[in-house]
């Protein structure tokens, strides 16, 4: 998958990794819709109208590129993951991978750096995104707490990685670390 999408939709996709399966694997086995139901219903009740929309569209059988009018960026690429995964299994998102710092460092840093540059675009992504890592709880919690604080230009390891564990420092630390490269350019 990492050939087909930027760094920033790969995020995107690996974060939504277990909704982008489950809406393929209900497409293609219609026993799986009642599961699929429950999941939308609570994605729709947390502010995902818009991007719930598509997807019943989608599993109602439109698998035309107009499904995404209207789309943000973040719901298109979601929808686009769910179309390419219909076509080529092969492409879908293990919704079982753990987050891999190498992976997302780069792309979460080259948002930071936009949003922090007033990129609103990237601004509106991160927004989403650490709201997402919130409702998570844990590590992810604290991560998308501290979106704020890197886009504001905090850059003090200690102070980020405070009371993390080891994979959520790591995280932190490449995300620095990449920030570090892009300041330079």
């Amino acid at each position: 998958m990492s050939k087909l999408l930027s760094n920033p939709k790969q995020q995107i996709v690996q974060f939504h990794a277990t909704l982008i399966y489950n809406v393929v694997m209900a497409c293609n086995n219609r026993e799986l819709l009642p599961q699929l139901e429950e999941m939308l219903s609570v994605s729709e009740k947390n502010g995902w109208a818009t991007l719930v929309t598509a997807i019943r569209q989608v599993v109602n059988g439109k698998r035309e590129v107009t499904v995404l009018i209207g789309l943000d960026e973040e719901d298109s690429t979601i929808v686009e993951a769910i179309l390419l995964g219909l076509q080529d299994p092969s492409t879908l998102p293990d919704p079982n991978a753990k987050p891999d710092p190498s992976i997302a460092a780069p792309g979460l840093a080259s948002m930071i750096h936009a949003a922090s540059r007033g990129n609103v675009e990237a601004l509106h992504m991160l927004a989403n995104m650490s709201e997402q890592m919130v409702r998570a709880g844990g590590d992810m919690a604290k991560m998308g707490g501290m979106m704020g604080k890197l886009v504001a230009g905090e850059r003090d390891a200690d102070k980020l990685a405070q009371g993390m564990n080891v994979q959520g420092q790591e995280l932190v630390y490449s995300i620095l670390t990449e920030l570090g490269k892009l300041a330079i350019h």
